[in-house]
């Protein structure tokens, strides 16, 4: 079984889920956003990714370029961030029991479920 990290406001993380719906895949919906990853569920995840906490950061939303570009941060310390303010995640995030792939662009997602 998936989990898609979701945030239905983006057009994006729609396009992945109607993706996954509509090969009838199953996965579990995780509201990111309302349910915030804590610290481990993030490091857990970034291993399954094979990145490092500056690798997911939405470094385009104003919430970062307005309070955190140009400071240096330890990984524990992105990794509160991230778990802070989830709205700084890249997404959507779709990940199995040992992989996980940014589903952005969308034939990441595709290449992604060839594999599984």
């Amino acid at each position: 079984m998936l989990t898609i990290y979701h945030n239905p406001r983006c057009r994006k993380s729609r396009e992945a889920l109607q993706e996954l719906e509509s090969k009838n895949i199953p996965h579990t919906v995780v509201k990111y956003l309302e349910q915030p990853l804590g610290v481990a569920e993030l490091k857990e995840l970034l291993q399954k990714l094979e990145k490092q906490p500056q690798d997911i950061i939405r470094k385009q939303e104003p919430l970062w370029k307005e309070n955190f570009k140009g400071e240096t941060f330890s990984e524990t310390a992105l990794l509160q961030l991230l778990s802070e303010h989830p709205k700084l995640i890249e997404r959507p995030i779709i990940a199995s029991k040992n992989d996980a792939v940014i589903g952005r662009p969308l034939e990441n997602l595709l290449a992604f479920l060839k594999k599984i």
